[in-house]
Formats: structure tokens, C-alpha cells, sequence
């Protein structure tokens, strides 16, 4: 009888096995690569992303329907690749062995050291809206620290997945990086498989599932989610430099970013200043939405969502302002207006999930306790934006709401810096990577104890005596 011919999902998933278990092997083998292995996989990463640099803008932009350019260069290609020059500028120093501490009196001649050792085969899964920087910014980390990696790309990064599986090979060898494409929701089957450590970003009821897939086999696991994550215009700070800054950042991808401005605080009587300079903001940069620096939705299903969020917040009671003259735009681009939303409540689907669009919800404050004790009602957020000049005020708002990480004044740019490590709390993520924290992440930092010739401890050893009794109570007064 012939055996049953496999679908393509099962083949698919056979296929994905099959590598994660050549991997295995192949750290075994060689389960920690030196300095120069390390440099020259890194080199090979740097080389891959500029030689492919334009293939992978239009992949990308393909992928989107219409994804800026200059957008990709920024916020995907300079920041990847001054990472991994970052990286190895800082290598050797991060894979020193660190001495710590020893107590001579208990264990004399003895040694201690923390040896950073690689864990072996790491599972990246990467979401759509950053496909580049959310692959080759953890590829960093996780080849720097010694490790394989095996990487699945979001069902929406098709012509990107593809570009990288035809052409890794040329960097790379299948036991060293493998990519997966995501043809048949195989998220499920990747997340059961026994990695060594497991890196997922996207969204927090997907984490969710794949925190509960890893667990099965102790897999640790990091989780970038994103949430709603605010900025606060505290008083003293210009309004028109406020909203220079938040509404490039907030319009960047046309939103969609999970470390993007979800809603804004303003004092009452700044808000409509900040609407009437957004709006001239808005329609200077972007004079004609169909042009190639707005970034299209990536899909139709997120744009429809969109337009209803924004429709359910004009029934319940928003003033809601379309801050182009361009009017609704071209739906067959998925050219998604600028919309800025007054008079928000929480009932509003705008503000009960993640947006992932270029609708800023704004509400009125009168006090900063307010804000605190609104930000703090609800799960703690990616990022959080303080603008003011005042440094009393910023270390309010820092001290009173955790966050994942903070810009002050300005958004979004701790993300860029590669000496901060870069992750959520709580429901917007746990675990962290980018620069050292990044390294560490993805190492065992194996403590080692070496005994020195004499045994400190041998007094101490059965059979117990008076003697041991009054060695014992004389270490502990020490040790009061």
C-alpha cells in the first residue's frame, strides 16, 4: 500500500522539522563559535541586506501595496545595519568570561566566573509591519551570542520571505539560518517546536498562544506586543514642536507600529492649537496621499477596520476631523487619511484596542494626576511620551507609569538605540533585546565555580561535632 501522500501544510511542516532538527545537530557539533566565526556570520548578515538593499525595499513595498521608501531606508535598512556594525564593534568585550567575587575565607585558591555560552537553536517569528528591521535587528543578538536560528515570516510578507529564501543560501548555510514562509498557518507548529529560545512580536492574544506552545517544552521565551502606548504635552512644552514631532511619528508606516502614539493628553486649552498645526503638518508632508511617501494599510481587512473604528467613534459621540484635504483618499491604494479624534470615551473601539493606523485620539486634561491615574487604569503600555521642559515633570510621569521604555520629548527613538535594550512589561511584552541585553538574551551566562586546592568546607564534614557547631555559629556572627 503506498503511503498517503502528504498535504501541502504537512509537507510544509515536515520540512520546517526537519531543519530545526538539522540545526540541533549541527550545534551540537559545534556548539560555540569563536570570536572570528561570530564576526564573520555578522559581516555575512551586513553583506546580505546590502546587497539585496533595493530587492528588499520593493519586496516590501510590494508587500504593502505601497510602502515609502525612504521610510524602509530609515527605519529598516540604516538601523539594521548600524546595529550590526554596533555589535561587532563591542563583540569581544561582550564574550569575556567576567570574574566575580569569591568569599577566600570559606573556599581559599578558589575561582568564580560567568562565561556567556550560546543556547543553540533560536525560533524568531516576525510580523509584517517592520519585516526587515523585526528579522535582521534579532538576528544581530542572536548571532552575536554564538546561536542558529530558524525564522517564520508573517503570511503578509510574501515577496520579502521569498526574496530571503532564494537568496540566504548565497550567505548562509541551512544549518546556520533557515526561513520559513507562512503559507499554511503554521504558527502553531512552530511555536511547539523544542527551541532553545523563542522570539515572538506581534500582537498580545497571539503571544498568548505562542507563550502556551513553548511552555510545553520549558522553551523561554521573549514577547514584544505593543498595546496603547500615550504621549502627555505637559504645559510648559511649545505645541508646535509637540506636534512637528508627534505627528511624523504617529503618520510613519501610516501608523502602523506597535511602538506608535495610540492617544495623546493635552491640556484643554492646547488642544485646538495642536489640531489647527497638525492639520497644516499633515497636508505639507503629505500634499497628495497617492504619492509614494504614505505608506499604504497592508491589507483590505485592516483598512475596512479602520474606517469603522472611525465610524464608531462618530456614533458614540467623537468630533471626528479628517486632517487632509486630499478628502478619504483612493481605497484602491489602502491610502488611509490622517483622522484626529476629539471627545474620546472608553466605550470607543478606538480606544479598546491597539490602532495600527494613522487616527490619533486625543483627550483633555487639567491635572497630570489624572493622566497617571488614567494610563494606570489599563495594561501598561510599550512606550510612553512625556513632552515637557520641566524635569520635575518628566520624573512624575516616568516614576508614576512603567512602561517599556520612554522617549522624552520626541517619540519612538529609544527603539533606535543600540546601547538600551528594547522590550515591554506586562501586557505589552516581557524579555528584552538589542545591544548587550540583547547578547545576554540570547546566551546562557554560565556561572563556573573552580575549587581551589584547599577545601575550605572539609571541617565542616559529617561526623558532626561540637567543633563543627562552633565553627558554624562563628560564621554566622560574621555574617550578621
Amino acid at each position: 500500500m503506498n503511503a498517503k501522500t502528504p498535504t501541502p501544510r504537512e509537507h510544509t511542516v515536515r520540512t520546517l522539522t526537519q531543519s530545526f532538527e538539522s540545526q540541533r545537530r549541527a550545534y551540537l557539533n559545534d556548539p560555540v563559535p569563536g570570536l572570528a566565526a561570530r564576526i564573520q556570520h555578522l559581516r555575512a548578515l551586513s553583506r546580505l541586506v546590502q546587497d539585496h538593499q533595493d530587492a528588499i525595499i520593493k519586496a516590501i513595498s510590494d508587500d504593502f501595496g505601497n510602502r515609502s521608501s525612504t521610510e524602509t531606508l530609515f527605519c529598516e535598512i540604516f538601523l539594521v545595519l548600524d546595529g550590526i556594525k554596533d555589535t561587532i564593534k563591542h563583540l569581544k568585550r561582550w564574550m569575556k568570561p567576567q570574574r566575580r567575587h569569591v568569599k577566600q575565607m570559606l573556599y581559599p585558591g578558589s575561582k568564580n566566573k560567568v562565561i556567556p555560552q550560546p543556547l543553540g537553536v533560536v525560533g524568531v517569528i516576525v510580523p509584517w509591519n517592520f519585516p526587515a528591521n523585526l528579522t535582521f535587528a534579532p538576528l544581530t543578538s542572536i548571532f552575536a551570542a554564538g546561536n542558529r536560528a530558524v525564522v517564520k515570516l508573517s503570511d503578509r510578507s510574501g515577496h520579502f520571505v521569498r526574496l530571503l529564501k532564494r537568496v540566504a543560501g548565497d550567505y548562509f548555510p541551512p544549518e546556520k539560518l533557515v526561513f520559513v514562509e507562512d503559507e499554511h498557518e503554521i504558527g502553531p507548529d512552530f511555536s511547539a517546536l523544542p527551541f532553545d529560545y523563542l522570539l515572538f512580536t506581534g500582537s498580545g492574544q497571539t503571544g498568548r498562544a505562542v507563550m502556551t506552545s513553548a511552555a510545553a517544552n520549558l522553551t523561554p521565551v521573549t514577547l514584544e506586543l505593543g498595546g496603547k502606548s500615550p504621549a502627555i504635552v505637559a504645559e510648559d512644552f511649545p505645541i508646535e514642536i509637540a506636534a512637528e514631532r508627534l505627528m511624523y511619528w504617529k503618520l510613519l508606516n501610516a501608523g502602523q507600529i506597535c511602538t506608535s502614539v495610540d492617544y495623546l493628553f493635552l491640556p484643554e486649552a492646547r488642544v485646538s492649537a495642536f489640531v489647527d498645526k497638525a492639520k497644516q503638518l499633515v497636508n505639507q508632508r503629505y500634499p497628495d496621499l497617492q504619492s509614494n511617501d504614505y505608506t499604504s494599510i497592508i491589507d483590505e481587512r485592516s483598512y475596512q477596520r479602520l474606517w469603522a473604528t472611525v465610524e464608531d467613534a462618530r456614533e458614540k459621540g467623537a468630533t471626528v476631523i479628517n486632517m487632509s484635504e486630499g478628502g478619504e483618499g483612493d481605497g484602491s491604494l489602502r491610502k488611509f487619511p490622517p483622522h484626529i479624534l476629539l471627545n474620546v470615551t472608553d466605550d470607543m473601539l478606538v480606544m479598546q484596542r491597539e490602532i495600527f493606523g494613522p487616527l490619533l485620539p486625543i483627550k483633555a486634561y487639567r491635572e497630570r494626576e489624572e493622566v497617571v491615574e488614567y494610563i494606570n487604569g489599563r495594561d501598561r503600555p510599550l512606550a510612553l511620551y512625556p513632552f515637557t521642559k520641566n524635569t520635575q515633570t518628566r520624573d512624575y510621569y516616568i516614576d508614576r507609569i512603567i512602561s517599556g521604555g520612554v522617549s522624552v520629548n520626541n517619540c519612538i527613538l529609544h527603539v533606535a538605540q543600540h546601547d538600551m535594550p528594547f522590550g515591554g512589561v506586562g501586557a505589552s511584552g516581557m524579555g528584552h533585546y538589542h545591544g548587550y541585553e540583547g547578547f545576554t538574551t540570547f546566551s546562557k551566562l554560565r556561572p563556573v565555580f573552580q575549587q581551589g586546592f584547599f577545601d575550605g568546607l572539609k571541617p565542616l564534614m559529617p561526623p558532626y561535632t561540637t567543633t563543627t557547631s562552633k565553627i558554624l555559629n562563628f560564621m554566622i556572627r560574621l555574617a550578621k
